[in-house]
């Protein structure tokens, strides 16, 4: 094991391949967030008879429109 270098993979070189792949990682995550957030954003919805919402029912989604 007298076989060490600075640029193996559990050296520097693996260091800096974790670092690149957490870092693209992170930013896919964002890039992909960002763009839900968008189209979450530009779809708006309406509530109608807010007065039959029950507390706990599987209908109240019935009462969720979509105005786009």
């Amino acid at each position: 094991m007298e076989n060490r270098g600075i640029f193996t993979l559990d050296g520097i070189t693996g260091m800096l391949i974790a670092t690149v792949l957490l870092l693209s990682i992170l930013v896919g995550l964002t890039v992909w967030g960002l763009g839900v957030q968008q189209g979450s954003a530009a779809n708006f919805y309406q509530i109608q008879n807010e007065k039959e919402i029950k507390m706990i029912s599987t209908e109240n989604a019935t009462h969720k429109i979509d105005v786009k």
